[in-house]
């Protein structure tokens, strides 16, 4: 992949239930990380009494984290909503020059700060 302009990174959430993607307008910096857990397998007769690891067993899990300002009312209003009924919602991040990462997401956290001379902004993880 070459260099990618962070703009381009785009988060857009399922607004209906109906595949009806809206994208979260504002957002200033975006993320995603996936994350794989180990499976001990060693046991007494373990080689050279290391540790062994069983394939393709551990939980996988994505997060997915943002932040900006409020800019569009329809998504503002949506993620509160789903935040505050703690909703599970299909959410999509496209990340350009490898393709979408789709999936069902619940919002973890929603964090609003401001100071007196600048916007009040906002921080979400799903």
């Amino acid at each position: 992949m070459t260099a990618q302009r962070g703009k381009d990174l785009l988060l857009k959430l399922d607004s209906t239930g109906a595949g009806a993607f809206l994208t979260v307008a504002g957002l200033r910096a975006r993320g995603l990380a996936f994350n794989a857990a180990t499976v001990d397998a060693t046991h007494a007769e373990s080689a050279g009494e290391w540790r062994e690891l069983l394939a393709n067993a551990g939980l996988k899990t994505a997060r997915v984290t943002g932040g900006g300002i409020f800019k569009d009312e329809a998504s503002d209003a949506k993620i509160r909503e789903l935040f505050f009924a703690g909703a599970i919602r299909r959410w999509q991040m496209i990340i350009p020059d490898f393709g979408t990462v789709e999936g069902l997401f619940q919002i973890t956290a929603l964090e609003f700060s401001g100071q007196h001379d600048n916007e009040l902004s906002f921080e979400i993880a799903l």
